[in-house]
């Protein structure tokens, strides 16, 4: 990868339409490489998750034309939610392969066309609509029933295990598993106020995040993302060709997808696939994935760590950016990713590993940058325009790695110092399909 952009994501663009909005990260991307110009690129992958939104079809031609890229080649990208994170590995597989030399990578949502509630209907048609969207299966929802289950496996029976009480043992269990999201929250969100790109940057407590408006039980509010406008695009390109755009290239070592039923009830049980620095006998009690993991994420996250020859995530990544379309799924992917070991996920987040080291955040952090997640506030804090976000996290790790937050946003409070490696992750539906990909620096510094 040799250069990217992002446009800010916002509630609404109402002065933009999606060509504009891609155009606009376009633009900024090819800004100070003289050497990359439009006649360079050999063709493009577009992501976009829904037509309803747009109100057009085929609006992925429309920007290939808006750029100027005609009559070369283009692919329109879509996966639900990992449209953007699948529409940047679909990029690279174009380079790996020799198809192409130089890719464009560009993704787009324009979610402020229509009303909040059927947006919500939108996203829900990547449910099963023979069976789950007839029963009301909107997603938050379905998240809600998710971590419940998973505060069931995690914390009902170990913390609250002494408690005869199933109900009253549960419920406290929710509690304890509420605060610990809160923790979550605050941090992407606190993260944020870094960040001009992010759509919700502000300060928060605990006790905020918990006294914010149900939308269904135990997620709250600001446990939960939003519908966005936005656009980012990346550009890659063989390694020839990036010494020739860039002092400092980021290579993409390791990709990988995974899939899950798209039925929650489908799901199976069976045996945890392993990370090199797990063992079976670890999880022999344990009942996976069911509703509380994502099957498709760890199968994702062990292709990529391959490939990128990682066997030990915790130790050998130096951030993630995850797809925390709630702060529930941030918790469930820190095990998924090995970033820790099934069901420490809580005491992951509890002990400040995901943190920010050079953040005061309004409670303790012990372990603070450990291994920092979401440093750019995430889904969360940032938006999810749906078919940029991944393409947005593929930009702020290349900016990460290159050294250049401090260009690009500003400031310098997010830069992780020294950072080499890092993960970013798009997720799909409740966990139907997951991308990750391995990016590096490339170059010596």
């Amino acid at each position: 990868m040799v250069t990217g952009g992002v446009t800010k994501f916002a509630k609404a663009h109402p002065a933009m339409d999606f060509r504009l909005m891609v155009r606009r990260a376009y633009d900024y991307a090819l800004k100070g490489i003289p050497n990359l110009t439009r006649d360079r690129i050999d063709g493009s992958r577009i992501s976009y998750f829904s037509d309803h939104f747009t109100r057009q079809l085929k609006a992925s031609s429309m920007v290939q034309d808006y750029l100027g890229l005609n009559p070369k080649g283009s692919v329109r990208i879509e996966w639900g939610g990992a449209t953007g994170g699948e529409c940047f590995q679909a990029a690279y597989e174009a380079v790996a392969s020799g198809r192409m030399d130089v890719c464009l990578a560009a993704g787009f949502e324009t979610m402020s066309r229509v009303e909040t509630w059927k947006g919500n209907e939108f996203i829900a048609l990547a449910s099963d609509t023979n069976f789950d969207f007839p029963l009301g299966g909107f997603y938050t929802g379905y998240y809600a029933l998710m971590v419940q289950r998973h505060i069931y496996e995690y914390l009902r029976r170990t913390k609250f295990a002494h408690i005869p009480d199933e109900r009253e043992a549960q419920r406290l269990a929710t509690a304890e598993g509420s605060r610990i999201m809160a923790l979550v929250s605050v941090k992407n969100h606190q993260n944020a106020l870094h960040n001009p790109y992010a759509q919700y940057p502000k300060p928060l407590t605990v006790d905020q995040v918990l006294q914010s408006e149900m939308i269904s039980y135990p997620l709250v509010r600001e446990m939960i993302c939003t519908m966005s406008d936005g656009a980012a695009v990346a550009i890659l390109c063989d390694e020839r060709r990036a010494r020739e755009f860039t002092d400092r290239p980021i290579r993409i070592t390791g990709v990988g997808t995974g899939t899950d039923t798209m039925r929650l009830a489908d799901r199976p049980f069976g045996k945890v696939p392993l990370l090199p620095t797990e063992r079976a006998s670890d999880y022999a009690n344990l009942d996976y994935p069911g509703i509380h993991s994502f099957r498709a994420g760890r199968a994702a996250g062990i292709e990529a760590y391959r490939m990128a020859g990682i066997t030990d995530p915790r130790r050998e990544l130096d951030f993630v950016e995850l797809h925390d379309a709630y702060a529930s799924s941030e918790i469930q992917t820190y095990e998924d990713l090995g970033l820790c070991r099934y069901g420490e996920g809580y005491d992951f987040a509890e002990r400040g590993d995901p943190f920010m080291s050079n953040i005061q955040y309004p409670f303790p952090t012990p372990n603070a940058g450990a291994l920092p997640v979401n440093p750019s506030g995430g889904l969360i804090a940032c938006g999810h325009p749906v078919g940029a976000t991944g393409l947005m996290q593929a930009v702020f790790a290349f900016w990460q790695l290159q050294g250049r937050i401090a260009k690009h946003f500003g400031n310098k409070t997010l830069q992780i110092p020294n950072a080499h490696r890092g993960a970013i992750h798009s997720h799909a539906g409740t966990g139907s399909a997951v991308t990750v990909s391995i990016l590096e620096r490339g170059y010596r510094p």
